[in-house]
């Protein structure tokens, strides 16, 4: 499976609507200082987060349990940047919508200015035929707080082209997480 250049992107999100909106050029603190890079690089797409965050917490003494996820666990935030506290997790949203392709999966990486400040942003691979707009997952594995910048880059999406169409693609499973518009908590 080829890592696909900046070119292949470039057409996938022009001519198949791949991502949307698609910034193809990477724009970064020479072009706008200060900001946190994001948009097409060159073997990758630097996506963003909306202003939209849940904040883990634990007010209710609550117990994390993927099988029956309570919603009293987080709290909904909206501004410019969020606060991670302590050795913590926050949930995102992508601002970019994806439609990917049927013979592509995409994996994610941590964009190296959070990581080198110890915040890992974790995604599960996106599967062929996956839509929507992208959870984001960021940890705080520092004992201080931790600030993230909506609307600007937060982590790196990756494209692998397989060799040739999968036989049974996310969108023919009917996947659970097809066509999210918001940050969407887990479910069973």
């Amino acid at each position: 499976m080829p890592v696909m250049s900046d070119f292949w992107i470039s057409n996938m999100a022009n001519e198949r609507d791949m991502i949307s909106p698609f910034v193809d050029s990477q724009v970064s603190a020479v072009h706008d200082k200060g900001i946190i890079s994001y948009g097409l690089s060159s073997y990758g797409y630097d996506a963003r987060v909306s202003k939209k965050f849940k904040i883990f917490t634990n007010v209710n003494s609550g117990i994390v349990d993927p099988k029956e996820f309570n919603a009293n666990n987080v709290v909904d935030f909206e501004g410019d940047c969020c606060l991670i506290p302590p050795n913590s997790f926050i949930l995102g949203s992508t601002i970019e919508k994806f439609k990917i392709p049927r013979d592509t999966l995409v994996l994610c990486v941590t964009k190296s200015t959070y990581a080198r400040c110890g915040i890992i942003v974790n995604v599960t691979p996106l599967e062929p035929e996956w839509e929507g707009y992208v959870t984001l997952e960021f940890s705080n594995t520092t004992p201080l707080p931790a600030k993230i910048y909506a609307e600007e880059g937060a982590c790196q999406f990756l494209f692998l082209r397989g060799d040739k169409e999968c036989k049974i693609s996310y969108a023919d499973r009917k996947g659970k997480y097809m066509n999210q518009k918001d940050i969407t908590l887990p479910s069973v």
